[in-house]
């Protein structure tokens, strides 16, 4: 099953940053990158920038219309010309199923601010005790992700432990 994740870094460099790790954790097999986002927000910029990462398309990947609609919904910033329109509701509605609901969105919102990057993941098969280790060196807050409950709680203790 894939997981929508959003991890937030405290820099506006580190998001790409951690991505690389991930996609080194990914050729050793401890995870699979289906699709990634990442959004840099410069302390003085009114708005973030935002890039899908197209190398990384593939059966399991999101469209760039998916990456528009969630990054235009945060940062009211279309950036892959998806129409909003009737399209919004409709997207709304069946999005909710896999977590990214109305909570996602307020969650997210005001947490990746100016001064901040974020990166958005799409995986699947992640070996957690070894990811945690790869990633310690990164400070970051995990802040949203459509695991259960159960799940998310595990992955939280997982990336809390000392």
């Amino acid at each position: 099953m894939a997981t929508l994740t959003v991890l937030k870094f405290g820099d506006p460099d580190r998001a790409r940053d951690a991505l690389g790790t991930l996609l080194e954790l990914q050729k050793q097999q401890l995870i699979r990158v289906d699709d990634a986002a990442i959004v840099t927000w410069a302390s003085d910029k009114k708005k973030p920038k935002t890039e899908q990462l197209h190398n990384l398309m593939g059966a399991g990947a999101l469209s760039g219309a998916f990456w528009g609609w969630l990054f235009g919904l945060l940062f009211f910033v279309p950036l892959f010309g998806l129409a909003f329109g009737a399209a919004m509701g409709a997207l709304s509605g069946s999005l909710a199923d896999i977590g990214i609901d109305d909570e996602f969105i307020a969650k997210t919102r005001a947490q990746v601010t100016p001064g901040t990057s974020a990166l958005f993941l799409l995986t699947e098969d992640a070996v957690l005790d070894r990811l945690k280790d790869a990633m310690s060196q990164y400070d970051f807050e995990l802040i949203a992700s459509n695991l259960s409950s159960e799940e998310e709680a595990k992955l939280r203790e997982v990336f809390e432990e000392d």
